[in-house]
């Protein structure tokens, strides 16, 4: 199995970048915000207990986000060739919490690919993304803020998964298929990938 975090900033190109690599590797995509809404609409005990955090505008907890992920995991792992985590880990305490899950089941993260793009670039791409959708959200200073939270909870990681050697920068700007081309090689250059 070949797992892989696919990192970056709102804009930085993780979805469309995702599903590329989804195609090319085989893998399973795992949303945080997918596997929440499903447990939820299922009315398992563990989407129970999330609903009563989330109806009350409150963050689930780490632990609780883990549980859930791993009932995932644990029913998606004999069809799967491995995961892409998109929208998890955020934080350091998430990433050592996953770490741990993944040791229980005699899995890790093999590679934490990060999209680096300048924020006025993000600016730019979630304003026209904003534009052309129709999403409230992708305005200046809803953006700017996203941004802000990005930098100071999550790029962190950024550091904890180097000293892991586990973190390769992408260059972010340019076309999809010339970083999706970056990204295949860095993987391809990893002794995990003979795991496919």
């Amino acid at each position: 199995m070949f797992n892989l975090v696919i990192f970056g900033a709102p804009g930085s190109g993780k979805g469309t970048q995702s599903q590329k690599l989804i195609d090319r590797y085989g893998l399973t995509h795992i949303s945080t915000g997918d596997v929440l809404r499903s447990q939820i609409a299922a009315g398992t005990e563990l989407g129970k207990i999330a609903d009563s955090y989330i109806s009350k505008g409150c963050l689930i907890p780490d632990e609780l986000m883990v549980d859930i992920l791993a009932q995932e995991i644990d029913r998606l792992r004999p069809t799967s060739n491995g995961f892409i985590f998109d929208g998890f880990p955020r934080t350091i305490p998430q990433a050592e919490a996953l770490k741990k899950m993944l040791e229980q089941r005699g899995e890790e993260v093999h590679s934490v690919i990060g999209l680096e793009v300048a924020d006025e670039e993000l600016m730019e791409r979630l304003i026209k993304r904003g534009e052309q959708s129709g999403r409230s959200d992708d305005n200046p200073e809803t953006i700017g803020n996203r941004l802000k939270v990005y930098h100071s909870t999550t790029s962190p990681l950024r550091d904890y998964y180097t000293k892991e050697g586990k973190y390769t920068p992408i260059h972010g700007e340019g076309h999809v298929d010339e970083i999706f081309n970056n990204i295949v090689n860095a993987i391809d250059g990893s002794p995990c990938v003979k795991a496919i």
